[in-house]
C-alpha cells in the first residue's frame, strides 16, 4: 500500500498539524499497536471527550467542523448525529461502522484499518459517547482478512487497558465494540442493507422513512458512519473546530483533509492524505507522477467505479464535492482511476456493468432487469454485433436507472459511468454496431448493396 513517493510534493513530512489521519503511520507499514499509539497522543481526545465534554458538546463540535461522510455520499456527519433521538428513555442505541469497502478502485479504509486500527477504535469510542450508544459494530468486508485480525487485536488491547467495556476511564460510560465480517456484497455499502445483513437477513435496502436514527438495527436508534469519517473525530475533538477547518485549501466548501489516490497506469499509484480543494492535476502529476512512459491519459474517474468519466482537461477541477460537481460528476470516494489510451471504452464499461449487475440485490425492477440488459448490449457491441438502436437503448437505461427512479443509489451509480462514456467516446460504441445489408440491389452486379455503418 503506497503512502509516499519520490516526487517532490511527497517529501513534505506528515505532521499532527497537517495530517490528522496518517501522521502516526510507520515507515515500515506495520500496524501501530496500543503502546505506540498512546506514545503518539492516542486516546488523549477520548479522555477529553469522556471526562471533560458533555455529549451535546461533542455533537456540536463535529457539526461545526463541517465534517462530511467519507464513504461517497458526503452527508454532514454532525447533522446525521443530530437525528438520533434525544429521549433518554431510548437507552439502547447502536453505532455501526461501514467498513464494507467494495467500491472498485477504492482502498482507503483498508489502509486505516490495517495500519492504524486504534484510530478507528478511538473514533468509535468518542462517537459512541456523543450518540449515547452502548454498543458498536464494525461491519467489515469479508475479504479484508488482515484488517479483521488487526482490528480484533486492537479491540482486545483497548479492553485490557480499560478503554472499552464498563465505566471507561471512570466516566460511567459503557461501550462494547465488535467486528462483524460480511459475506462480500457491494450492496452492504448502503446503510440499511448493511443493517439487514448484520441482523442475519438478506442484504436488501429498506424503505426510508423510518430512517436508521429512529428505527435501525433490531429496531433501535442506530447511526452508521464510514471508517474514514469516524477516524476524523479524534482530531476534531482534540484540536478544535477552527484548526480542522484551516486544513482545507482556500475556496473549498468541504473541510479538513481527505484520503485521495490514483490507480491505473500511473507512475506512482497510491493513496495520500491531502487537503480538500487541491486541483486534481496536482494529485495526478505531483503525487501519482503522471502516466507511465508510453501511455497517454485518455480519461479518468474521480472517486470509484460509480462516478462519471472525465477528460484530461478536467484535471484542473478542485477535489471537493462541488468542485468535481462543476465538471459533471461526483467526487465519490476520492480515489481516482486513470484510463490510458490503449483501453477500449466498450470493454471497460462491459466489465464495470457486469460487476454492478452481479452485485444488484434484485429488489427493484429497474436495477434487477436494467443492469443485465446493459451488459447484454455491451457484450454485443464488444463483439461487433450491436444494432443501430443499441446506443439509444443504453442512454434510455441511463435515464430510467437514474437518481430517484430506483429503490436505492446502486443503479444510479452503476449507470453514471456508462452515460459519461457514451457522451465522450460515442464513436467507440458506434464502432461496435454491425453493418446491415441494404435491401437495394446493384444494377451492375445484381447483388445486395452493403449499407454504411450507422
Amino acid at each position: 500500500m503506497t503512502l509516499t513517493s519520490m516526487g517532490p510534493a511527497n517529501r513534505i513530512a506528515r505532521t499532527p498539524e497537517t495530517h490528522p489521519l496518517t501522521w502516526r503511520l510507520r515507515e515500515d507499514a506495520e500496524p501501530v499497536w496500543l503502546d505506540e499509539y498512546r506514545q503518539k497522543d492516542g486516546y488523549v481526545a477520548a479522555r477529553k471527550a469522556l471526562t471533560e465534554l458533555a455529549q451535546a458538546d461533542i455533537v456540536q463540535q463535529v457539526k461545526d467542523s463541517g465534517l462530511k461522510g467519507r464513504g461517497g455520499a458526503g452527508f454532514p456527519t454532525g447533522v446525521k448525529w443530530g437525528l438520533m433521538p434525544a429521549d433518554e428513555s431510548m437507552n439502547i442505541r447502536y453505532l455501526l461502522c461501514n467498513a464494507d469497502e467494495m467500491e472498485p478502485n477504492t482502498w482507503k479504509d483498508r489502509l486505516l484499518m490495517e495500519q492504524l486500527p486504534h484510530l478507528l477504535v478511538e473514533g468509535m469510542l468518542i462517537s459512541a459517547r456523543a450518540l449515547k450508544a452502548y454498543r458498536g459494530y464494525i461491519f467489515l468486508r469479508g475479504e479484508y482478512v488482515d484488517a479483521a485480525r488487526n482490528l480484533n487485536r486492537a479491540i482486545a488491547e483497548a479492553k485490557e487497558a480499560g478503554l472499552l467495556g464498563k465505566n471507561i476511564l471512570g466516566s460511567g460510560f459503557d461501550f462494547e465494540l465488535f467486528v462483524h465480517t460480511g459475506a462480500g456484497r457491494y450492496i452492504c455499502g448502503e446503510e440499511t442493507a448493511l443493517i439487514n445483513s448484520l441482523e442475519g437477513r438478506r442484504a436488501n435496502p429498506r424503505a426510508k422513512p423510518p430512517f436508521p436514527a429512529a428505527v435501525g438495527v433490531w429496531g433501535k436508534p442506530t447511526c452508521v458512519n464510514n471508517v474514514e469519517t469516524l477516524c476524523n473525530v479524534p482530531a476534531i475533538v482534540g484540536n478544535g473546530v477552527d484548526w480542522y477547518k484551516s486544513l482545507a485549501r482556500p475556496g473549498s466548501e468541504d473541510m479538513g483533509t481527505k484520503l485521495m489516490g490514483f490507480s491505473g497506469k500511473v507512475k506512482n499509484p497510491g493513496v495520500w492524505e491531502l487537503p480538500f480543494g487541491l486541483p486534481a492535476r496536482e494529485l495526478f502529476e505531483d503525487y501519482a507522477g503522471g502516466m507511465r512512459d508510453g501511455f497517454t491519459l485518455k480519461c479518468w474517474q474521480p472517486g470509484g467505479a460509480g462516478t462519471g468519466f472525465l477528460l484530461p482537461e478536467h484535471l484542473d477541477a478542485a477535489m471537493y464535492a462541488a468542485g468535481i460537481g462543476k465538471v459533471g460528476t461526483r467526487m465519490g470516494t476520492g480515489l481516482a482511476m486513470a484510463v490510458d489510451d490503449s483501453v477500449n471504452m466498450v470493454s471497460l464499461l462491459r466489465n464495470m456493468e457486469e460487476f454492478f449487475a452481479r452485485e444488484s440485490c434484485g429488489w427493484c425492477t429497474p436495477c434487477r432487469d436494467g443492469l443485465p440488459w446493459s451488459v447484454k448490449i455491451l457484450r454485443a457491441l464488444e463483439r461487433g454485433e450491436g444494432r443501430a438502436e443499441d446506443l439509444e437503448t443504453l442512454l434510455g437505461l441511463v435515464n430510467f436507472l437514474g437518481p430517484g427512479k430506483t429503490f436505492c443509489a446502486h443503479a444510479p451509480g452503476a449507470v453514471e459511468p456508462l452515460g459519461s462514456a457514451i457522451k465522450y467516446f460515442r464513436s467507440e460504441f458506434e464502432a461496435g454496431v454491425k453493418p446491415v445489408a441494404d435491401s437495394r440491389v446493384s444494377l451492375e452486379s445484381g447483388r445486395p448493396v452493403a449499407a454504411p455503418m450507422v
